[in-house]
């Protein structure tokens, strides 16, 4: 399932913004990786020894996959921030096709260097309630009625016509505008992908209980912006299986001591495969190892694919496989770090 790459991929994007506090003024800290995230004693033993752990959480909705993973890294946190504020350069890998990350205000030249192929969107075959990527009814509508499908340039200007879309659509979000997709009709059953996101949000209590008023700051953004944060958007064409799916990721990380940072993302559009995906990542100076810092990652996503009669087996796969992939993604970037 996407659900192996994507999560993943999510905890790439990170930015830091540093304020004064002692760690051990957070009690909710060892709580919340000891008792939500579920790490054991024996686990934590092997993140001190350096080894990556991961396990799977409950899913708490149909069609949800939870994964959690750990490693520790023997590099400072800031060289980790430093690295991920790249985030073309660092998320560059054999499935990462094309990305950029969107400037603040966002603007159409940010996706210049997106392509839209027919392996992407076919706008030839893309009808409401059968359409090859997510798109809400009346985008599917316009489409229709701006391009003639018979002209031999269709896919061209269907794809123009895709990035101003989603353009458009990254815009309102970053300024609270109104041109934000908030229902998808390119299935038999329409998805909202802000419920889909509100129901992850609250089965995610440690967002809140490390960081209060984050989970606003995701639901409501840019409405309910918290202080002293940063935040940033990117867009990314990934391969997966025989069709690739192009994403925008928000970004927010937030560091309430000097100790301890938190980061969050949450995906903004996926053209395929996910309804909703939420990742949280704490990065905190190991105790015991100066100069070194340990990295817990969550991601919960949802995607109709995983619901329904085969459901249950559809999930026990895309955990499996999010977990191996979680596992190499947390080796890499333990790799990368202490090798500098």
């Amino acid at each position: 399932m996407t659900l192996s790459q994507i999560a993943v991929a999510l905890v790439l994007a990170v930015g830091c913004a540093a304020v004064a506090q002692d760690r051990d003024s957070d009690p909710n800290l060892h709580a919340v990786i000891s008792q939500q995230l579920q790490f054991s004693a024996s686990d934590l033993a092997d993140l001190r020894r350096g080894r990556v752990v991961k396990h799977g959480l409950p899913s708490r909705a149909p069609g949800e996959v939870a994964v959690v993973g750990a490693v520790r890294v023997r590099a400072p946190k800031a060289a980790f921030f430093a690295r991920v504020r790249d985030i073309a350069r660092f998320k560059s890998g054999p499935d990462v096709m094309q990305i950029g990350r969107f400037s603040n205000p966002p603007s159409l030249d940010d996706l210049a260097a997106l392509t839209v192929d027919k392996d992407d969107f076919d706008v030839r075959s893309c009808r409401v309630g059968d359409c090859g990527i997510r798109l809400p009814a009346d985008i599917i509508a316009r489409f229709a009625r701006e391009v003639d499908v018979k002209a031999p340039d269709a896919q061209a200007r269907g794809a123009a016509l895709f990035k101003q879309i989603l353009f458009d659509a990254v815009a309102a979000y970053a300024s609270g505008g109104m041109n934000r997709m908030t229902q998808f009709d390119d299935g038999p059953k329409p998805v909202r992908p802000h419920d889909e996101l509100e129901g992850l949000v609250a089965n995610m209590p440690e967002i809140g209980a490390l960081a209060p008023g984050l989970p606003d700051h995701l639901l409501r953004f840019p409405s309910n912006r918290l202080p002293d944060v940063e935040d940033f958007l990117y867009w990314s064409k990934e391969k997966f299986g025989v069709e690739p799916f192009i994403t925008v990721t928000h970004v927010t990380l937030i560091c309430r001591s000097t100790m301890t940072c938190v980061m969050t993302t949450r995906d903004v559009y996926s053209s395929r495969y996910l309804d909703a995906s939420v990742a949280l990542a704490i990065a905190t100076d190991a105790e015991g190892a100066p100069g070194a810092f340990d990295l817990f990652y969550e991601n919960r996503s949802r995607a109709n694919a995983l619901k329904g009669g085969l459901g249950g087996l559809r999930r026990s796969l895309a955990e499996r496989r999010a977990r191996g992939a979680l596992k190499e993604s947390l080796k890499t970037i333990k790799i990368r770090l202490e090798k500098d």
